[in-house]
């Protein structure tokens, strides 16, 4: 029998890759990478342009009142959550190749559908939509990056498609911009109007790549994806068996169960959700621009800057998310990085709540250079799901519906949360969103301690059981595998056995 003792974590296995694996590598993030990556700057774009709207004409053509532009992001969140998990469970059954474009297809023409508004109920509806058919393409993308690539690769390529975010956002403020100078009233078109057009054209077009860009599953590929031979497809194969990682299946009831009776599932998704909300306040970044008055009672920006400056606040978030990302795979650690990001995030928490209690004692300088220090801390999500395939590496099924849950999760909370947190009719004092934010940053600080205590202490003994007992040919009853999986401590008798 082989000794434990003589095995090292899968995740951090050293290996020196082939050149036939280093062009496998590379042909994936030529066209799985490079489809998520521009999808995601779409979605973005398509998701987040209502906030530019809004600030740029939406609101007075459309006589837009209180707290509406919070509906709007409600009943887009309403329908994502509702969505998610079938979308996670689907995807197992339908080739990712044919539903997460298929779906883009869909919200790129929602997208084009709002620029024909003329009430914030039909905006309504169609976000509803929008909300449906975006649902499965963040968290879908996520898991199969999970199949397709190795630990050491795995973060950095997660942060890459993260960091897609912020660039749709900055390409969201330029694009209203340009627009603004260049388009308003073209055509008898409003400005705001043209935003929606544009992306919706955009959003078409690349969907129809996605059916020979994306190469499905390592033993299930793509027929379509012409790019993708069968020598790839059998070292896809080879690189899940080094690293221990199950193929991929269908979800199964059996799958299901195990992952919900799982305490795993239930705590990722609640540090999850307190990272994403913990620096939530940079979401309202142009609202704050927008509702800062000069003594004389004019705005302190302009339309054209409350666009443009929070391109700036994007571009250190994408910075900063390949950053903490590269740093994880480089030193093979996740739990430090999302601390040091709490760490960080609670000073601008800090800063505003002061602020929003009594403005006059701080500065504006410091209330603005806060907004942009919360862009530093949007790099959890990477680190927090890399953390997650190394914590399971053996149940697939576990570990896609986990992310669904995750997000969402997110999405259920912030539906009616972000109404109560951080109502627009409060902006930009906001009278409890930034000492939520703060407590959250706590919360998630103290999670990820008491998990990287279980991680060392139950999962990665479990995890080295399981190595051994495939490198030695053994087989791993079912019952074992649930228990690995669902991070049940198996009796010392039992672990010798493996």
């Amino acid at each position: 029998m082989v000794s434990l003792k003589s095995f090292r974590s899968p995740a951090v296995v050293p290996h020196e890759r082939t050149p036939a694996e280093k062009s496998l590598v590379r042909r994936l993030d030529m066209f799985l990478l490079t489809f998520g990556c521009i999808s995601q700057v779409i979605k973005y774009l398509d998701q987040s342009n209502i906030s530019n709207a809004y600030v740029s004409g939406m609101k007075e053509d459309l006589n837009i009142h209180g707290n509406e532009l919070n509906y709007f992001t409600t009943y887009f969140n309403i329908a994502y959550c509702i969505m998610l998990i079938p979308s996670q469970i689907i995807l197992t059954y339908v080739r990712p190749s044919l539903w997460l474009p298929g779906l883009e297809l869909l919200w790129g023409m929602m997208t084009g559908l709002i620029a024909m508004a003329n009430h914030p109920k039909q905006v309504y509806a169609l976000r509803f939509f929008l909300g449906l058919c975006e649902s499965s393409a963040w968290p879908g993308m996520i898991t199969l990056f999970m199949h397709w690539y190795t630990p050491t690769e795995l973060a950095k390529r997660m942060g890459f498609y993260q960091s897609c975010q912020a660039l749709g956002s900055m390409m969201s403020g330029a694009l209203q911009v340009a627009i603004i100078n260049t388009m308003e009233g073209h055509t008898s078109l409003a400005g705001w109007r043209w935003l929606f057009v544009i992306n919706a054209i955009i959003t078409v077009v690349w969907g129809f790549a996605g059916f020979f860009m994306i190469p499905d599953l390592p033993n299930k590929p793509n027929p379509w994806a012409i790019w993708f031979t069968e020598s790839h497809a059998q070292m896809a194969m080879e690189r899940l068996k080094r690293h221990n990682r199950a193929e991929p299946k269908r979800m199964s009831w059996a799958g299901v169960k195990r992952t919900f009776s799982s305490w795993v599932v239930y705590f990722i998704a609640v540090m999850y959700i307190a990272t994403v909300l913990g620096s939530y306040g940079y979401v309202y970044f142009a609202l704050f621009l927008k509702s800062i008055k000069n003594a004389d009672g004019t705005r302190r920006w302009s339309v054209s800057q409350v666009n443009s400056i929070p391109i700036g606040g994007g571009a250190i978030q994408v910075v900063f998310v390949w950053i903490w990302a590269i740093l994880s795979d480089l030193l093979t650690t996740r739990w430090t990085l999302i601390v040091t990001q709490g760490l960080i995030g609670i000073i601008p928490c800090i800063i505003m709540s002061i602020w929003t209690s009594h403005p006059t004692s701080v500065p504006i300088s410091a209330a603005y250079a806060s907004y942009f220090i919360c862009y530093l801390t949007l790099g959890t999500a990477p680190l927090i799901f890399s953390w997650l395939s190394d914590l399971i590496p053996q149940d697939p099924e576990a570990r896609s519906l986990i992310v669904g849950v995750a997000v969402a999760g997110l999405y259920a909370f912030t539906a009616w949360s972000q109404v109560l947190t951080w109502p627009a009719s409060q902006a930009p004092h906001y009278h409890y969103g930034w000492q939520s934010a703060l407590a959250l940053w706590v919360l998630a600080m103290i999670m990820t301690c008491i998990l990287r205590y279980i991680d060392v202490r139950i999962l990665r003994p479990q995890r080295l059981a399981f190595a051994a007992a495939h490198l030695d040919g053994e087989e791993v009853d079912n019952g074992i595998d649930s228990k690995l999986s669902a991070g049940v401590k198996i009796p010392d008798a039992k672990a010798a056995e493996l």
